[in-house]
C-alpha cells in the first residue's frame, strides 16, 4: 500500500513540473513579440501642407493707392482709399485760347477820318469788345455801301492781315477808304454802310459818316477799299 502512494505522489509532482515548464515558454514568447496594441492605436502622422502661395506685390506703391484710369475718366481707389478718385484730366476746352469775336459782343460804330488835301476819303471803323472774355479777330471785316443805285462792296487792299486777341473792353479799328466826288456832278449818293465782323454772318448797318456821294465811275471793279483789321490804329 506504502508503495502505491510514493508513486501516486512522484507523478503528481512530474506533471507540476512539466505545467510550470509549459507557462514560463508561454510567457517567454509573449514577451519577446512586439506589443500588437500600441501598434494599432499610434495615430497617423499627419500629411504635410501645401505653402501658401504669395500675395503679388503692387506696382500702385500700397494698398492705400488709386488707380489711374487711362481713358481720362474717374478711377477706382484701392483699399483705404475711402471711395473713387477722379483722374486727372487735361481736356479738351483746357488749352485757354480765346473764340473769335462775335458780332452780338462787338459795338461797332464808324466816323470819318478824312484828312484835309487828301485825294481820298476816310472812313474808319471801331469794333469794341464788351463780352464777358477775351476774343479773336482776324483779317478784314467786310463792308458794303448802300448808294441810291444799289449795294457796293468794298474790296480788300491786299496788306497783309493776321489776326489779334481783343481783350474785354478794348477796341481795334479798321479803315474804309473812297474817291471823293471832286466833278462838280451830283454823284452817287450814299445811304449807309453795312460792317460784317471776320469769320460772322450777322451784319451791322451804320449812317454814313463820309461824303455825301460818289463819282460816277465807268468800268468793272470797286474804287471803295477796306482795310484789315487794325489798320486804322487801335483805341483803348
Amino acid at each position: 500500500m506504502r508503495v502505491h502512494k510514493l508513486s501516486f505522489a512522484a507523478l503528481a509532482v512530474a506533471a507540476g513540473l512539466s505545467l510550470t515548464a509549459c507557462q514560463n515558454g508561454d510567457d517567454g514568447a509573449a514577451q519577446g513579440a512586439p506589443p500588437a496594441a500600441a501598434t494599432a492605436s499610434s495615430p497617423s502622422a499627419p500629411a504635410p501642407s501645401a505653402p501658401a502661395p504669395s500675395a503679388p506685390a503692387s506696382s500702385g506703391g500700397g494698398s492705400g493707392s488709386a488707380g489711374t484710369d487711362q481713358s481720362g475718366g474717374k478711377a477706382t481707389g484701392g483699399a483705404g482709399s475711402g471711395g473713387k478718385a477722379t483722374a486727372a484730366g487735361t481736356g479738351g476746352g483746357g488749352s485757354g485760347k480765346a473764340d473769335k469775336c462775335r458780332t452780338d459782343d462787338l459795338t461797332i460804330t464808324a466816323m470819318d477820318a478824312t484828312v484835309g488835301g487828301d485825294a481820298e476819303g476816310t472812313v474808319a471803323v471801331t469794333l469794341k469788345n464788351h463780352g464777358s472774355g477775351d476774343c479773336v479777330l482776324a483779317e478784314y471785316a467786310g463792308v458794303d455801301l448802300k448808294t441810291a443805285s444799289g449795294s457796293l462792296s468794298a474790296q480788300r487792299t491786299g496788306e497783309k492781315a493776321g489776326s489779334s486777341t481783343l481783350k474785354k473792353a478794348t477796341s481795334v479799328s479798321f479803315g474804309i477808304t473812297y474817291p471823293l466826288n471832286t466833278s462838280g456832278g451830283s454823284g452817287v449818293r450814299i445811304t449807309g454802310l453795312v460792317v460784317t465782323p471776320p469769320g460772322e454772318t450777322k451784319s451791322v448797318s451804320l449812317a454814313w459818316p463820309g461824303a455825301a456821294t460818289l463819282p460816277v465811275t465807268e468800268g468793272s471793279g470797286s474804287a471803295v477799299k477796306v482795310g484789315p483789321i487794325g489798320s486804322a490804329g487801335q483805341g483803348g
